[in-house]
């Protein structure tokens, strides 16, 4: 017999102890599962854990236990209660009955009483247990298999009579559906050999089963494509917290995680058919709002998108912030295309949208000789990875890196060719001091526009062109000043200079001598 957990619950810390001792003494399958002291702690308590038996004093100070034994049944309908009080408030008996407790003992209570009351408690629990067991077991695999084809159909017909029987209980105590679906799950495991995949599939199919069997959420139905089934069990706010722990749980243990949608609650089988199809279009909704979390009901708001109609400027707009290398005008655009005043709400709308958008780009950057494709390395034009995300957030996430790649490949690309193009030229200017040279004359050899040519060296050199140009010029005379045999004058015309005066005026102001004295001092 599996632990059945009580709660202790009474504001006189003496009665509340002697009642600890007693429940520990006996002989029974009891699990302690805490002590309260008022009725505020004893629901928190509640809340946290899956409570069976509850014994509560009936008069406490602030919540009396008639108060907390109706909000305890809000938590758990299915908990048993028994009051405990003294003669004088036996007239609470009658409100004891009217919220279906248990059983109402009177102080001083005889161990032989209580144990008695216990024991009951106990059957009566491990009865409904085992009635919860056999309604599960009866479920066969064909069962199951039958039950969801009946969910998956979309006029359904009449449920079969051992499946009517088995949604009986569970429709008597109203019952929603939840679908489980582990995300991510065949492009994260597909590396894996075949053996290890099949082993994480097992594993968190187990591990998610034994969470909803031991926290009794409900009956457990694996379904197809690593998607479970839950039928609910508990009352609507404590099974979606169950399932948002769920999730929790799962991503703290798990490699992998969960996402659940949830039907709203039913009490016949149509109703239930339609909790089926509510949970699977909420679970469909993780497209839109992503996953590793609960979905209860799909927004209407997204249930219809088409893709963007402005999608042209918003991608030439996208296209210069690409070259231009500006990583937060790419994301704002990105944006703007898949996350615009009317989500997306296909697949086939996002994936339509990916290849117009591409294919623009593509033909934008083949002007400039550029291939889209070939630079981030998209095979045949469409790259197979889009079709294994998710959620459009992936999607988005993953173009998002690709576009910032495109960009930083062009810009080094752009800053290899400048630089290139500037140590040519320098080349050009070194290979030509003896001619008159001009940035005119310079940049019509490398067919640019004096005033482009002018701005990209002084970008990329950060010093004017002329200034390089006269830098050039002096240490070239330097080095022919170093030649005795040539004059000063003949080196001044070699090197464009004219006027000798001009000449001797320009090397003293950028050397702080005249040639003359340039070769005293170097004893020419």
């Amino acid at each position: 017999m599996n632990s059945i957990n009580v709660l202790l619950v009474d504001d006189e810390a003496i009665d509340l102890e002697w009642l600890r001792r007693r429940v520990a003494g006996f002989d029974l399958p009891l699990s302690l599962a805490g002590t309260a002291n008022n009725g505020f702690n004893a629901l928190k308590l509640m809340e946290e854990s899956q409570i069976d038996i509850v014994l509560s004093d009936i008069r406490m100070p602030i919540m009396t236990g008639i108060e907390f034994a109706r909000k305890a049944k809000e938590i758990n309908p299915l908990v048993k209660i028994v009051f405990i009080s003294g003669h004088e408030d036996f007239s609470y008996a009658k409100e004891a009955i009217k919220i279906n407790a248990y059983g109402y003992l009177l102080k001083p209570v005889e161990d032989n009483e209580l144990f008695d009351m216990l024991a009951a408690l106990c059957a009566k629990v491990e009865q409904e247990r085992e009635q919860d067991r056999t309604v599960s077991e009866a479920l066969t695999l064909v069962n199951q298999e039958l039950l969801l084809r009946w969910f998956n159909e979309h006029a359904p017909g009449p449920v079969e009579q051992h499946i009517r029987d088995f949604l009986q209980p569970l429709l008597g105590r109203g019952t929603a559906v939840a679908l489980i679906e582990t995300d991510d799950l065949e492009w994260k495991t597909r590396e894996l050999p075949e053996e290890e995949r099949r082993a994480v599939i097992s594993n968190m199919e187990q591990f998610t089963r034994n969470y909803v069997e031991e926290r009794q959420l409900g009956t457990f139905i694996a379904s197809h494509h690593s998607r479970y089934v839950v039928l609910a069990a508990l009352q609507e706010d404590r099974f979606t917290a169950m399932l948002e722990e769920l999730i929790q749980t799962v991503r703290q243990s798990c490699p992998l995680t969960i996402t659940i949608g949830i039907g709203r609650y039913a009490r016949g089988t149509d109703q239930l058919h339609e909790s089926y199809r509510q949970a699977q279009a909420a679970l469909s909704v993780k497209w839109l709002l992503g996953k590793n979390r609960l979905i209860q009901e799909p927004s209407k708001s997204t249930s219809q998108g088409t893709p963007a109609a402005n999608l042209e400027p918003v991608v030439d707009r996208m296209l210069q912030a690409i070259l231009e290398y500006d990583l937060v005008a790419i994301d704002d655009c990105l944006l703007l295309l898949f996350g615009g005043e009317v989500p997306l709400s296909q697949k086939s709308d996002v994936y339509d949208l990916i290849i117009r958008m591409t294919s623009k780009l593509h033909a934008d950057l083949q002007q400039m000789n550029e291939n889209l494709y070939e630079l981030l390395k998209w095979e045949s034009h469409q790259p197979v990875i889009l079709f294994q995300f998710e959620t459009v957030h992936d999607i988005l996430s993953w173009l998002r890196r690709r576009f910032f790649e495109l960009s930083e490949l062009l810009y080094m690309k752009r800053q290899k060719q400048k630089r290139k193009l500037i140590e040519e030229i320098m080349l050009y200017v070194e290979s030509n001091l003896e001619h008159k040279l001009t940035l005119k004359e310079v940049a019509a050899h490398f067919d640019f526009t004096p005033n482009y040519l002018g701005h990209l060296f002084k970008e990329e050199t950060d010093m004017l062109f002329s200034d390089f140009l006269h830098e050039k010029r002096i240490n070239h005379v330097c080095r022919l000043l170093k030649d005795p045999t040539m004059k000063i004058y003949e080196i001044a015309e070699r090197c464009g200079y004219k006027n000798i005066i001009y000449f001797n005026r320009q090397f003293k102001q950028s050397t702080g001598m005249t040639p003359g004295e340039y070769r005293k001092k170097h004893k020419i």
